[in-house]
């Protein structure tokens, strides 16, 4: 059974025509359909009923494609196994996370792995919360990065830094003169948040609980950038990482605020698979994330406490 024959049954079982899975595969299209049909008389079923322009699967199709996209897996990683034994200063680390961490963490992290190793190439992801344990469990990345620790029985976590929030307010806001708050005093203001989903939803949702209220939803977005921006135009308050990349500059003017009533904190962490032995390269990049995070602060590289840069307006 010819592989690329598995890997083109896998395309179109998930979506392609025929037509397109053969352009893939450096085929014609009746040199792929007839590969298909001897797939099918081998494995002794119907495997895929036509629906209009393309091939859906039969049920005897969906348990076969679950048996394939094992195969193919295991076949691929065997692949990347001996080439980094062939070659162990090369490889290949497939990373996930969470979108908030792309604008800092992440390059920071990638830029002085590469320093050491700079053969290494990276495969990235971005995703929210659920969506990197997916990534993790389904074998689409060796490692995420995300907050706190997933609890998953399968997953091992380990905590990077603890990363400070602070209450975000326009210059022009009552409270933007002050350099503390207690969070029940916005407990009537509307609210940018991101989409339910996220973990920095979540964890807002939670820190107003704690403070005796439910947010007022003022806007649900995707990017911690647009909340901002939001907050900066006026239209509510949001709760901010403290990272290096939340300074405040001339178009985007922000006070951030301490807050005191609630810990306004979350922990970052990178996780693996438990039971699953990496390659050389995602193991190298697992000491190095831990060692160059050790005690340093996301805004500062010193204490957890460290103020985001406000702007004066």
């Amino acid at each position: 059974m010819d592989l690329q024959v598995l890997r083109s049954f896998q395309a179109v079982a998930e979506g392609l025509t025929v037509t397109e899975a053969a352009a893939e595969a450096h085929i014609t299209q009746p040199a792929l359909s007839r590969a298909l049909s001897r797939l099918q008389d081998e494995v002794g079923a119907e495997l895929l009923q036509r629906a209009g322009r393309v091939l859906r699967l039969t049920p005897a199709g969906r348990v076969f494609k679950e048996h394939v996209d094992a195969v193919l897996e295991s076949y691929d990683r065997g692949r990347r196994a001996v080439a980094e034994v062939v070659d162990p200063e090369a490889g290949l680390v497939s990373l996930a996370f969470l979108h908030t961490l792309g604008t800092w963490l992440v390059p920071r992290l990638v830029t002085g792995f590469r320093r050491a190793f700079p053969q290494v190439r990276f495969e990235l992801h971005q995703h929210e919360e659920n969506g990197l344990v997916q990534h993790l469990l389904d074998a689409t990345a060796d490692l995420i990065i995300t907050s706190d620790d997933p609890g998953h029985p399968s997953i091992t976590w380990r905590r990077l830094l603890v990363e400070p929030l602070w209450l975000a307010v326009p210059p022009q806001h009552r409270l933007a003169q002050r350099r503390q708050v207690r969070l029940a005093e916005v407990a009537e203001e509307p609210f940018i948040l991101l989409k339910p989903g996220y973990g920095l939803r979540s964890l807002t949702d939670t820190l107003c609980h704690r403070a005796g209220f439910t947010p007022r939803i003022g806007f649900e977005g995707e990017e911690v950038h647009t909340l901002r921006g939001l907050v900066a135009a006026g239209l509510g308050v949001s709760l901010i990482p403290s990272s290096p990349d939340a300074a405040a500059t001339r178009d985007v003017p922000i006070r951030y605020l301490e807050i005191t009533d609630v810990h306004g904190a979350r922990d970052i962490g990178i996780a693996w698979l438990s039971g699953r032995t990496l390659p050389p390269a995602p193991q190298r990049f697992i000491d190095h994330a831990l060692e160059a995070m050790t005690g340093q602060d996301p805004a500062r590289g010193g204490t957890t406490t460290a103020r985001p840069q406000e702007d004066g307006g």
